[in-house]
């Protein structure tokens, strides 16, 4: 039987190059957006590219490794 992490399970042969919106983001893992904003200000959530019109993206592959640091075993 072949084992997943965490990872691959939610992003299962997607374009790592691809950027997503918070809003993305937070429908993938579903959670809020408060949960993601408090993750951002405690700096416990994956890496953000800021647009310079202040909007956030972050990139697939960012949150693929984000996703692998939070596995626990």
């Amino acid at each position: 039987m072949t084992r997943f992490t965490l990872a691959e399970a939610l992003t299962p042969e997607i374009d790592s190059d691809k950027v997503l919106t918070v809003s993305d983001l937070c429908a993938e893992l579903q959670i809020s957006r408060s949960t993601f904003y408090t993750w951002r200000q405690k700096r416990r959530g994956p890496r953000c590219i800021r647009l310079p019109n202040g909007g956030l993206r972050i990139r697939r592959s960012d949150l693929t490794a984000w996703l692998a640091a939070q596995e626990v075993e």
